[in-house]
């Protein structure tokens, strides 16, 4: 899959968070913006979708919330393979929730 393709994926996801997620149905605000954002369209909790699985996320970043922060905030690549991850729109405190809820599911 290419970046544009991701890209695709990516524009697509609040379609896709509307019709449902796995990780919708309440939880922590991290796991609510990661339903409602488009974290969706490429990540899920337990497996590689185009990005890896958070579970893999939190156990290769456990105790760097600065280093997720950053890579949702600013994008990302290199880091999983080569398609890059793009900027999200988030800001600073949706950015720490997300990276919160995500190193705790390791």
């Amino acid at each position: 899959m290419t970046g544009d393709e991701c890209a695709n994926e990516v524009a697509a996801a609040p379609a896709a968070a509307a019709g449902g997620d796995a990780a919708a149905g309440g939880g922590s605000e991290g796991e609510a913006l990661f339903s409602a954002k488009a974290c969706v369209a490429c990540h899920s909790v337990d497996n590689k979708v185009v990005g890896p699985a958070l579970k893999e996320v939190a156990a290769k970043y456990a105790g760097d919330a600065d280093h997720i922060i950053a890579s949702i905030k600013n994008g990302s690549s290199g880091n999983w393979g080569p398609i890059p991850m793009p900027p999200n729109a988030v800001n600073d405190e949706e950015a720490a929730a997300l990276a919160e809820w995500i190193l705790s599911l390791n």
